[in-house]
């Protein structure tokens, strides 16, 4: 065993000890973003981009949604289906220093922005962001159609059910209201937090 305390194995409890710190000294803020991916190995995409939000400085995820697959909202015809994750996040990176990191794990996964909606190898949105609501022509803060998406709504509310996205209302209601179709959640499938 290697006396290089980077690379042994961390208590739990130490683990819990810094996240509460991290909680106090920064004042971090509650966060949700969406994954997606419908090209290339979906699941091993999705879960390289949670393995690198957590290892982001300032981002610790809280909560992993399950698995959905979807069909294709919005864009061209004939796209594979998409497998979409949601992940609730503390962070003390403002709003679009988040939406930097996200846009760099796309890009490191491959993403390409040829065609509006298309088909892609990643797309991690940010839905909310605790306190934010922003429309600039970079962000858009809550997502603007995150409310009319039952790929977001479903697992946003397995890992929230109290979730309410400002000026649209409770997600439970929401996805009420949108319905289910042409989703599944995929109980074989998961994403965990890195150990």
């Amino acid at each position: 065993m290697s006396s290089d305390p980077t690379t042994s194995p961390v208590a739990p409890e130490v683990e819990q000890q810094v996240d509460e710190a991290d909680f106090t000294l920064h004042n971090p803020v509650l966060a949700v973003v969406a994954l997606g991916a419908n090209l290339g190995n979906r699941l091993d995409t999705l879960q390289g981009a949670v393995d690198a939000l957590e290892d982001t400085p300032g981002v610790r995820i809280r909560a992993v949604s399950p698995v959905y697959e979807t069909e294709g909202v919005g864009g061209p015809e004939g796209q594979p289906n998409y497998l979409n994750a949601v992940l609730v996040l503390r962070t003390t990176l403002p709003p679009h220093s988040l939406l930097e990191r996200a846009n760099a794990v796309e890009d490191a996964f491959g993403r390409v922005r040829e065609v509006r909606w298309g088909a892609r190898t990643l797309d991690v949105d940010i839905l909310a962001y605790e306190g934010v609501v922003e429309d600039s022509a970079v962000l858009t803060l809550p997502h603007p159609r995150a409310h009319e998406r039952a790929f977001v709504l479903a697992p946003w509310l397995d890992v929230d059910p109290a979730a309410e996205i400002p000026g649209a209302g409770p997600v439970a209601e929401l996805l009420g209201t949108v319905g289910a179709a042409g989703i599944r959640r995929r109980d074989d499938l998961a994403l965990h937090l890195p150990e």
